[in-house]
């Protein structure tokens, strides 16, 4: 089945082209729904051709209550919500939900090792936000996250980094170091990098949550829908890795 874009579901839903702001309020709402009707034969399909090929690939999304779903019912989180478009655009994908909340890049860094075991196949890094709210130095949060990156290169393991930006009270000098760590690292490593986690979502009252931090079920459709493209390099990564034979699920 050819990929179905989001604009093609949303034109399948009937709904006019010129929309107010109360009507784009449901428009993810929609297109979920409408995935989950138009690909369920599509999805068997791929699950057959698929078991000739092994396991589907297992991406660990690493991260803090961004990732962990903060305040959102199970099933609504950022790896769920991620998993279920993934197969919906043909990718047979199972995401692992590796986010605690309150975590830092030094608590990212501390589990990593129990957490990416050898049936994994890609990783999303998704931390640093904790770090800049608690305005710890950025060198800190930079030598965690390159550790992180260097042990995940040492296994060949293929790495989306989501990048995070300061908040301003800690003034320029500070945004500026905390904010270059990303790109400079995912450069540094070879990662795909997605430079803002939060990427229209952040400071938008409607997708987020009363706290104004954490996106709300609307936020994470957001998210999502931005960072599929990404997300899809990161798997086009994880299949060429496993057909050289770099993961152990492709040898099970």
């Amino acid at each position: 089945m050819d990929t179905i874009s989001f604009q093609r579901l949303w034109e399948r839903a009937g709904l006019p082209a010129q929309m107010g702001i109360a009507a784009r309020a449901i428009k993810r709402a929609v297109v979920f729904a409408l995935i989950a009707l138009a690909t369920v034969s599509a999805s068997h399909a791929q699950a057959s051709e698929n078991k000739e090929g092994g396991k589907p690939l297992r991406i660990v999304a690493l991260g803090d209550s961004l990732t962990a779903g903060f305040g959102l019912q199970p099933g609504q989180g950022f790896p769920e919500v991620l998993q279920f478009a993934l197969k919906a655009r043909g990718h047979e994908v199972e995401m692992v939900n590796a986010g605690v909340s309150g975590d830092t890049t030094s608590g990212g860094l501390a589990r990593l090792d129990w957490v990416i075991d050898d049936s994994i196949d890609a990783v999303i890094v998704e931390l640093g936000a904790n770090d800049a709210l608690r305005g710890q130095p950025p060198a800190q949060a930079k030598s965690n996250l390159d550790q992180i990156m260097a042990r995940l290169a040492a296994r060949r393991l293929p790495v989306l980094l989501a990048g995070m930006r300061a908040p301003e009270n800690w003034g320029a000098d500070y945004r500026q170091q905390f904010d270059t760590i990303y790109p400079e690292l995912a450069a540094r490593h070879g990662a795909i990098l997605y430079p803002f986690f939060l990427d229209g979502v952040a400071l938008d009252q409607k997708l987020n949550l009363g706290d104004g931090l954490h996106p709300n079920q609307r936020g994470i459709a957001v998210i999502v829908e931005r960072i599929l493209p990404a997300v899809e390099q990161l798997i086009a990564r994880a299949e060429a890795r496993r057909a050289a034979g770099g993961s152990a699920a492709a040898s099970k």
